[in-house]
């Protein structure tokens, strides 16, 4: 899961990505209201954590934007003050869920998978292709019922293939969603992982899912 943190408090900044990417999350941070817009516009995000108060734009003004864009990731706002004003004002102009400040990492992660539950749902909590299950919420992959151990790194790799089933991914694609914004595309890495899906996913099955798509890319896809 790729997820956005617009928050100018360098120190919680720094705690929440850190706990975020040992969790296994894909975490972009941008120090403020229009890093947060670039970002915001230019990639497609699972989730975005927003602080309410930030130089430039405010948090407020940004969740506007976000959603004026019709943008509909859900959006968790960070906030120092606990009015029910401040609430209502957030959750009129499109918040999905408030966290007030200070807080526990745990409640954090906890409020995270229970936005990724609520529907609406424009992501589904189970994906699958012919025998291949993830399940989003427990983070397991199964195939033919079989329970396969992934890295945090392959399971995120293999949850962006599966969100794109039978499309074409470029390298440059799955390297700047799996591997954040410092993805050079001149690695080997994509293949690599790739090569640890392929014996965990594929083999030992009569049916490859994961593809090579000459000269482009990869695609995970349930016909041959």
């Amino acid at each position: 899961m790729r997820v956005l943190l617009v928050e100018d408090e360098l120190g919680i900044a720094q705690f929440i990505v850190q706990g975020l990417k040992e969790a296994g999350y894909v975490i972009d941070h941008g120090v403020d209201g229009q890093a947060g817009q670039d970002l915001a516009d230019a990639y497609e995000y699972d989730m975005i954590i927003l602080d309410i108060m930030l130089p430039k734009i405010s948090g407020l003004e940004l969740l506007e934007k976000i959603r004026s864009a019709k943008i509909l990731t859900p959006v968790l706002l960070l906030t120092a003050r606990d009015t029910v004003e401040d609430r209502v004002t957030g959750l009129d102009l499109g918040a999905d869920d408030y966290l007030v400040k200070p807080f526990a990492f745990s409640e954090l992660l906890a409020r995270l998978r229970a936005l990724q539950r609520r529907p609406p749902l424009q992501f589904d909590t189970v994906l699958r292709a012919g025998d291949l299950i993830v399940d989003l919420v427990k983070r397991e992959v199964r195939r033919a019922d079989k329970l396969i151990v992934l890295s945090p790194l392959e399971y995120n790799l293999l949850e962006y293939l599966m969100r794109n089933c039978d499309r074409v991914l470029t390298r440059t694609q799955i390297g700047e969603r799996v591997w954040n914004l410092d993805f050079c595309s001149n690695s080997n890495t994509v293949d690599v992982y790739i090569g640890y899906l392929r014996r965990k996913i594929d083999k030992g099955y009569p049916q490859a899912l994961i593809h090579t798509i000459r000269g482009v890319g990869y695609c995970l896809k349930t016909e041959s």
